[in-house]
């Protein structure tokens, strides 16, 4: 059953070897430039993912200064426009009560006006009919100048309300 051959032993390791030597010469040098190329491949994606995830965090950084410096400008745009807006009611409030005031002040003139000439009026008018009266009471005709004259000094020597 199982002999054992000297002859076939000897060939199969001479065939082995050479096999060997053929594999090592042609098979094995390719195969080991392909894993180091693979190597040499993997290694240098490693290091530009590397490379990509610092700029990543880098141009992050950046960014949330900018945000920073955004919310910052924003917050003092808001807070000058609100101190913009709050002097610019109290310069519309200041104008409109001054011009209320003025308003006021000039109604109340224009009313003093009318009350004099009112009282003017009043005045002549009570004139001519206290010369009227005086002239049918005596039943004759006045000097109505010198009358009036009498009347207005009359009516100076009155208190003014």
């Amino acid at each position: 059953m199982l002999e054992i051959n000297p002859g076939l032993i000897i060939w199969t390791i001479v065939t082995f070897l050479c096999l060997a030597g053929i594999l090592r010469k042609f098979a094995w040098k390719p195969l080991l430039e392909a894993l180091q190329r693979r190597e040499e491949y993997v290694r240098s994606s490693l290091e530009r993912a590397e490379q990509a995830k610092q700029e990543a965090e880098r141009l992050l950084e950046e960014n949330r200064r900018q945000m920073a410096h955004a919310e910052e400008e924003t917050r003092r745009i808001v807070a000058e426009g609100r101190a913009f807006g709050q002097k610019l009611k109290s310069e519309i409030v200041e104008k409109a009560t001054q011009q209320a005031r003025q308003a006021v002040e000039q109604a109340r003139q224009e009313i003093e006006r009318d009350k004099e000439l009112a009282l003017r009026q009043l005045r002549s008018e009570v004139a001519d009919l206290a010369v009227r009266a005086a002239e049918k009471i005596l039943g004759e005709v006045l000097d109505a100048d010198k009358h009036r004259k009498v009347i207005d000094d009359m009516f100076r020597e009155l208190p003014k309300n």
